[in-house]
């Protein structure tokens, strides 16, 4: 389950780096806020992957689940690209469950 999740916050974390840029140019946010949001949210991605060996780690993730949705009032298509991670994310959990479930039979 672990793989899974943490797969996701990696990729997860390579976008959400790279809406800083796409934030300051395209979106005119002030330069700040766009790496405090972007830079801010791969950095809790990756501390959120780091934390799955214990169940806060997937409450971590689910939080930035939903930040990644809210950077879509910085970067409208943020809006799309959240659902998606958070689509994975509760795939990931659901998949990984069943599949342990199958095997510690």
């Amino acid at each position: 389950m672990r793989r899974l999740g943490a797969s996701v916050l990696g990729m997860e974390a390579i976008v959400a780096g790279l809406i800083t840029p796409v934030a300051i140019t395209v979106g005119g946010v002030a330069p700040g806020l766009a790496v405090t949001a972007g830079i801010g949210l791969a950095v809790l991605c990756v501390v959120a992957a780091g934390l799955l060996k214990r169940p806060f780690g997937y409450v971590l993730g689910s939080v930035v689940q939903v930040l990644a949705i809210s950077t879509g009032f910085l970067v409208p298509t943020m809006f799309f690209l959240g659902a998606i991670f958070t689509a994975l994310w509760i795939t990931a959990i659901i998949v990984a469950r069943r599949v342990e479930g199958a095997t510690s039979r």
